[in-house]
């Protein structure tokens, strides 16, 4: 586990083997952090409050800034973080991922989804209105490694399968879904979602329609509210939104 003095951590994704990429949403900042200490490596200030990150590449990140609908490109290179340009989006901008060689994000409200390229033009959007209305809070989304989105409803307690071009695939429930928060994908058949009220991380296998807690609170899960996946070293980095730490956890 590591521990920060003052950090509001909101979401986190893997850039290395060895580093991490972190939202410090208190200090309108990200920071690259060593994986294996702790220890910060770069840190770089934004105009916004951070709130969603994910990979462009190697070498470049996507951040969303909500308070100033704004998603911020950010170079990275070695051990130093750098403003790239910046994307002029819609509304409240929340989650982000990328598909291919483009971005998808969510927000508040419509529309609920945007596919946008790295030059910021609308490819796709998803609405819903009325009885027909699908999504009340979509906040956090990942990608399978096959390419499928994955969007977890804290409000409607779902997780939504959707293909690149915002269509709906297949709707998940449970009772164990509560709250959920982050999402990522270990692979197409592994989902592995925080849910907060019940101190958790559920695994949602959809090949059998089937979700099971793969960590509870006795594993020293609390309050989680964002998580990533390494791959090369199979882990999984947990960070609670209040408190200033990140947990590791061996996937097997």
């Amino acid at each position: 586990m590591y521990t920060w003095k003052r950090c509001i951590i909101t979401d986190l994704a893997v850039v290395l083997q060895d580093t991490l990429l972190v939202c410090n949403e208190s200090d309108w900042q990200v920071e690259l952090v060593s994986s294996k200490t702790g220890k910060v490596l770069s840190l770089l200030k934004l105009e916004g409050q951070p709130w969603r990150v994910c990979l462009v590449g190697r070498d470049r990140a996507a951040v969303t800034l909500p308070d100033i609908q704004e998603v911020q490109l950010i170079k990275i290179k070695g051990n130093k973080l750098a403003k790239d340009k910046v994307l002029k989006v819609s509304d409240d901008v929340r989650g982000i991922i990328t598909s291919g060689d483009n971005l998808v994000v969510t927000y508040h409200k419509q529309p609920w989804l945007e596919v946008i390229t790295t030059d910021g033009k609308v490819l796709h959007q998803f609405h819903s209105t009325g009885e027909t209305q699908h999504f009340r809070l979509p906040d956090f989304i990942t990608t399978s490694p096959d390419g499928t989105l994955w969007v977890p409803d804290c409000k409607n307690n779902t997780i939504t399968k959707m293909d690149a071009g915002l269509n709906i695939l297949q709707t998940f429930t449970s009772p164990l879904l509560e709250d959920q928060r982050g999402i990522t994908a270990v692979t197409e058949d592994e989902i592995l979602v925080c849910c907060r009220w019940n101190n958790s991380l559920v695994l949602l296998q959809p090949s059998t329609n089937t979700m099971s807690t793969l960590l509870g609170k006795d594993d020293g899960i609390e309050d989680p509210y964002s998580l990533t996946y390494c791959p090369q070293e199979r882990k999984i980095f947990v960070a609670p939104i209040l408190t200033a730490s990140i947990k590791v956890f061996k996937f097997s």
